[in-house]
């Protein structure tokens, strides 16, 4: 009986954090993105503070000609997609340890996938 309760709550939990994935909002992400607008841009080739997040998604870390990673960055061998960014965004010191990135990260969970979801369409 507790393998089958244990089955049913594993199951749930797995069919919630779909639908949370799939009710990411990126209208409220491009609300989250301010906090990086400072730093970054969506326009491919311009860079700020940090690197021009265009082409984001399928991305090498530490890839975009021109650009002064930190050695941390150029070395973490880190394609950027959904997962590794919600590692990043959550806390980027902790994934890329000595990464140059004065950011403490994204908390919330849902103001992260939104954020994502919002990246997803707009660094293409």
């Amino acid at each position: 009986m507790r393998q089958v309760l244990f089955s049913v709550a594993l199951g749930f939990g797995l069919i919630s954090g779909l639908a949370t994935a799939q009710a990411a909002d990126p209208a409220a992400g491009e609300k989250v993105f301010a906090l990086c607008r400072t730093c970054h841009t969506l326009e491919a080739g311009k860079n700020r503070v940090g690197p021009s997040l265009h082409g984001l998604f399928g991305r090498k870390s530490g890839s975009i000609e021109g650009f002064a990673y930190s050695p941390a960055m150029k070395n973490a061998d880190i394609t950027w997609d959904e997962t590794t960014l919600d590692k990043y965004l959550t806390d980027p010191k902790a994934l890329v340890v000595g990464n140059k990135m004065a950011f403490a990260g994204v908390k919330k969970d849902e103001d992260r996938q939104n954020l994502i979801a919002y990246l997803k369409g707009a660094t293409q």
